[in-house]
C-alpha cells in the first residue's frame, strides 16, 4: 500500500521550527522533523490538525539564548532544574524549576541560561489550526506566560514520549504517533496545572498509604479525619470530592484486593483470610465481599482465570 505522505503534495509553505542555534552536547537531543516531512503531516487527516516541528532535551544548558522577533510557531518548554531569564513582549519573567512556559506564534521573545545555574528543559515547536485552542486549554494567555507546575513525572513520560520517534527514519507511523503524543501531552496540562489538586492528592497518598499499611485493623471514619486534621463530616466530603467515593469504601476495596491475592496466592481459608483483614466473623466479611466482587469468595477462588 503507497503511504499517504508519498501521495501528499510538497508544494505548500508551512512553518520550519525556529530553532536555537545551541550547540547540543553529548548529552542532550534536538530532533527537527524535515520541511518536506512538516509539509505532509500538515495534510494529513491524522496530525493535520496538530503537529510538532521539532523537540528535545536540553541538560544543563550552558550558554543557551535565543531572540525571536516573529515567531512564527509555538514552543513549549519545562524546566526542571536551574534557571533562565525570559522577555515576553517587553514582559521580564524569571523560569526556575518545575515552570512551564508557552511561547505562541506570533510573540517576540527572548530567554538566556543563567550563567550559573543554566537550566535544563524538555521542549517542542508545534503548529496547527488547534495550537490556539489548546493554549487557552492549558491556561495560557497574554497575561499568563508561565505556570509553576512543580515535578510532573506525566509531563516527562510524555515529553519523552516524543522523543521515541528517534532513529526511525523519518517514518510515517512515528510521526503520527508523535503529533498524537503531542496532543496528549497538551490535553493533560491543566490536570498537572491544577496546584491545589497537587497538594491534595499528597494528602490522598499519604492517606492511601496509611489504609494498605492497617488492613488488619477495622479504620473508623473518625480515625481517618484525625490524620487530616479534619472534622468527619468535612473529612468525608472532601475525600468523595476528590476521588467520587467514600474513605471506609476504598478502605474496604483494599482489603477485598488483598482477599483476592490471598485466594489466588495461598490455600488459606477464607476465614482465616478475614481475620488477618480485622474480621472476626467470616459470614460477613464474605457478604461484603461479594457485593464488591459480584460473586462468593468460593466462586471467585474457583473461577477459571488466565
Amino acid at each position: 500500500m503507497m503511504d499517504y505522505f508519498s501521495m501528499t503534495s510538497h508544494q505548500d509553505t508551512k512553518p520550519s521550527a525556529q530553532t536555537s542555534q545551541w550547540p547540543v552536547p553529548t548529552d542532550s537531543v534536538r530532533y527537527v522533523i524535515p520541511e518536506p516531512i512538516v509539509r505532509q503531516l500538515a495534510h494529513h487527516p491524522l496530525t493535520r490538525e496538530l503537529y510538532p516541528l521539532a523537540f528535545g532535551h536540553y541538560r544543563r544548558a550552558a550558554g543557551h539564548h535565543m531572540h525571536r522577533e516573529h515567531h512564527r510557531d509555538n514552543l513549549l518548554i519545562y524546566c526542571t532544574d536551574g534557571k533562565a531569564f525570559l522577555n515576553v513582549a517587553g514582559e521580564p519573567y524569571t523560569v526556575t524549576a518545575g515552570d512551564l512556559l508557552l511561547l505562541p506564534a506570533g510573540v517576540s521573545h527572548r530567554y538566556t541560561a543563567d550563567p550559573d545555574n543554566p537550566w535544563t528543559i524538555h521542549w517542542v515547536h508545534y503548529t496547527g489550526p488547534l495550537a490556539e485552542d489548546f493554549g487557552q486549554y492549558m491556561g495560557f494567555d497574554d497575561s499568563t506566560r508561565i505556570r509553576h507546575l512543580g515535578r510532573q513525572p506525566r509531563l516527562l513520560v510524555d515529553f519523552n514520549g516524543l522523543l521515541s520517534v528517534r532513529q526511525t527514519g523519518f517514518r510515517a507511523r512515528g510521526l503520527i504517533h508523535a503529533s498524537n503524543r503531542l496532543r496528549q501531552l497538551l490535553a493533560a496540562v491543566p490536570i498537572n496545572a491544577d496546584e491545589t489538586s497537587q497538594a491534595r492528592q499528597a494528602e490522598l497518598d499519604s492517606l492511601h498509604s496509611f489504609m494498605r499499611e492497617h488492613l488488619e485493623e477495622r479504620l473508623t471514619l473518625n480515625q481517618l479525619a484525625e490524620l487530616s486534621g479534619l472534622s468527619p463530616a468535612h473529612f468525608a466530603t472532601r475525600y468523595r470530592e476528590q476521588t467520587g467515593t467514600s474513605p471506609i469504601q476504598h478502605f474496604l476495596h483494599l482489603k477485598v484486593e488483598r482477599a483476592c491475592e490471598l485466594l489466588d496466592t495461598t490455600s488459606q481459608s477464607f476465614a482465616d483470610i478475614s481475620r488477618q483483614l480485622g474480621y472476626d466473623d467470616a459470614y460477613y466479611f464474605s457478604r461484603l465481599f461479594k457485593k464488591v466482587m459480584g460473586k462468593s469468595p468460593t466462586d471467585y477462588r474457583h473461577t477459571a482465570r488466565h
